[in-house]
């Protein structure tokens, strides 16, 4: 990476939701003090509100809701190689049971998680509210750094140019 920048407030929850939104998937960590990669689980997130809070769903019996129950510090780890976009979260969960906001981020995608639907009496959501940030961005595809890299090599320049940065949120 080239360039190193930060965002702040309201950029920087724009760019934790384009994040989010184009990665989703993530490795949700707990039991970040002891953590022997067993408390790492791949999660999706469901939605980043206008706070920069990303929120996950899940049953309200998990292990992950239990530990975040003696332990709300959590970390996120979101990866998408192929467009070179990484993002590191550090955060504070909480386990949120209002039905009225389960029926807010209701999805059908949801839905495959629990057999009684929205209805069921063991979804949960989980609100993460980040603490701080970090996120790496390759500016172009893959392919196209693919050649970028190749020519790189060749000219002994450095071709690639991406960002870095803290999100302030």
């Amino acid at each position: 990476m080239s360039a190193k920048g930060t965002d702040y407030t309201i950029e920087g929850i724009d760019k934790l939701k384009s994040l989010v939104k184009d990665i989703t998937m993530c490795l949700f960590c707990t039991d970040i003090k002891n953590n022997d990669g067993s408390t790492a689980r791949p999660m999706s997130a469901t939605h980043v509100c206008d706070k920069g809070n990303i929120w996950f769903f899940d049953q309200k019996n998990s292990d992950k809701n239990k530990e975040i129950a003696k332990d709300p510090n959590v970390q996120l780890f979101f990866s998408h190689p192929p467009k070179g976009s990484y993002l590191v979260v550090n955060g504070h969960a909480s386990i949120v049971l209002d039905r009225d906001k389960i029926d807010e981020l209701w999805s059908p995608a949801v839905g495959i998680w629990f057999e009684g639907g929205k209805e069921d009496p063991n979804v949960s959501l989980i609100k993460v509210e980040p603490k701080s940030a970090y996120f790496w961005d390759t500016d172009g595809n893959q392919m196209i750094n693919f050649i970028k890299m190749a020519a790189s090599v060749v000219t002994g320049t450095n071709l690639v140019g991406g960002t870095e940065g803290e999100i302030k949120v």
